[in-house]
């Protein structure tokens, strides 16, 4: 009698024996396994460690090696997010609560390499939350479309608010580089540096690493291009929807506001900071803002600097951001009028509030709410990602390439905040599903335009391909833009008198601030 293998047993065996990846992988660390995805052809690895857990005398200190482990660690759970207040429930942004711990400094691997030769191509996600929110188990980051179209998926968690970003003297006098504060960027760093070393035992090409990511992740993004303790450990980035080329806080004046936290908690000292639970902190950080800083190691000079001058990690990138950022970030208030609107913009631009009437008219209400939203927009998003494509384009020597989304998804978010802020992100994991929502035939198109674009470029450090619109490199003579949304086209002259006159706002803010290159060298 001839024996027959189980259907289930054999599909199982034909994706990950015969021609998948050979379990257990080695790590540096030690052996991991992994589980199947929904599709046979995809492998999911989670919640493996890449540094060590930062408890105790660890709080406020660099990431440290992760410990290794005897026999087969199966990595099949994702681990608990890192220490934050959960979005509310009324946000668009809220997603279902999970366990959270200082103890969290893990990542997450998506692949469907058939074997540890395949060399794809990398994408590494740093996901948003404002450095406050967020984590890389997401369900919209899920990466098995992206990883079915020939790319290694790897999404990461790193230390955030009061626990990423705290600084304090005393934290700046026990470090040996003299700096305190941005540990939630050196966690990153630490991720880039697993990669480096272990990647390629998951089909994945240390040599071709996409990082990405979309709001704060952005930020971060921008960061990692500006730091030197990253070089090398990527080669093309693509930023959505954030940057950091305004003002930064300079080392001491967040150890001033760090002593002043601590004084608050009545802790005279780093033990007694530490003795603290992390629910203590947590709930005593509630408004306190934790920034990022210019502690002269990770950051030697702020992002604007660092760009005009040259120094940044010089690799292809693609930017860009959404026509209605500002819908869900903020409130017009109830009952808001031109008035409202006026004092608003005389409290920010003083004598130059004719200018930024004439760019943003408030003659009624209506078109008062109008500019008020579309002002933030450009304020804090358009302008950022411009700017970053034109420094790179100055200062640097691989291409950069603009898109401007505006899709409004089908759905109430859609209908109530447009082409939100965040909305592009699951047209990038071409993950639609993974929000409860309609989706309509045009939405899985643009999904499947936007993901190949994002691993084209992951291949080759050009978005362009087969079958796609082409899309031309950023030019500022042209100030074009790809537009992605109902057409896909370019645009030329991105709302540009606006983001001109915001050019020299920007570079009279930073006038203000000894030392500081001005940022109308980099505008034309």
């Amino acid at each position: 009698m001839r024996f027959r293998f189980p259907v289930s047993l054999l599909a199982c065996t034909t994706a990950f024996g015969l021609f998948g990846l050979d379990e257990p992988i080695r790590t540096a660390n030690g052996l991991v396994t992994g589980l199947a995805g929904r599709n046979a052809e995809v492998r999911v690895y989670k919640g493996i460690p890449y540094a060590a857990p930062p408890l105790g005398a660890l709080r406020w200190t660099a990431p440290k090696l992760a410990a290794s482990w005897d026999g087969v660690r199966k990595a099949e759970q994702f681990s608990a997010v890192c220490m934050q207040t959960p979005y509310p429930t009324s946000s668009i942004y809220h997603s279902e609560p999970e366990s959270a711990s200082e103890d969290c400094l893990y990542l997450n691997v998506c692949t469907a390499a058939k074997s540890a030769k395949d060399r794809r191509p990398v994408m590494v996600w740093i996901h948003g939350g404002a450095l406050t929110r967020g984590s890389g188990s997401v369900p919209t980051y899920d990466g098995e479309s992206l990883a079915r179209k020939g790319v290694v998926l790897v999404t990461i968690n790193y230390r955030l608010g009061v626990f990423g970003f705290f600084a304090h003297p005393e934290l700046t006098k026990e470090s040996d580089r003299n700096a305190s504060g941005n540990y939630g960027l050196l966690d990153q760093i630490a991720a880039l540096e697993w990669v480096q070393k272990n990647i390629a035992a998951f089909g994945g090409d240390p040599k071709r690493v996409t990082i990405f990511g979309e709001s704060a992740g952005s930020w971060s993004v921008n960061y990692l291009m500006a730091t030197p303790l990253a070089r090398g450990l990527f080669h093309r980035v693509i930023g959505e929807s954030g940057g950091a080329f305004g003002p930064m806080k300079k080392l001491p004046e967040v150890e001033e506001s760090g002593a002043k936290f601590a004084r608050s908690l009545e802790a005279e000292s780093l033990a007694a900071l530490r003795a603290k639970t992390a629910d203590e902190l947590l709930k005593a950080s509630g408004a306190s803002s934790f920034p990022p800083n210019v502690d002269g190691w990770m950051l030697p000079q702020d992002v604007y600097t660092i760009f005009a001058s040259g120094k940044q990690n010089d690799v292809p990138m693609i930017v860009g951001s959404n026509a209605d950022e500002a819908k869900s970030l903020t409130m017009w208030p109830s009952g808001g009028t031109t008035s409202n609107f006026v004092s608003g913009i005389k409290m920010r631009f003083g004598a130059d509030t004719d200018k930024v009437l004439k760019l943003y008219p408030a003659s009624t209400d209506d078109e008062a709410k109008a500019s008020f939203y579309t002002s933030f927009t450009d304020y804090v998003f358009t302008w950022q990602m411009r700017t970053w494509a034109r420094l790179q384009n100055k200062s640097g020597k691989s291409k950069a390439y603009l898109y401007y989304f505006d899709r409004v998804p089908p759905g109430p978010a859609g209908e109530r905040y447009g082409a939100y802020h965040a909305a592009e992100i699951a047209y990038v994991f071409d993950n639609l599903d993974s929000r409860r929502r309609p989706i309509e035939e045009a939405d899985r198109k643009l999904a499947d335009v936007i993901s190949s674009y994002w691993v084209n470029f992951a291949a080759t450090g050009d978005p362009n391909g087969k079958g796609l619109p082409k899309w031309g490199a950023y030019q500022p003579s042209s100030d074009t833009a790809l537009e992605l949304g109902d057409r896909i086209q370019p645009i030329a002259g991105l709302h540009k008198d606006a983001l001109d006159f915001l050019d020299e706002h920007m570079a009279a803010e930073r006038a203000k601030q000894p030392g500081a290159t001005t940022p109308s060298s980099s505008a034309r």
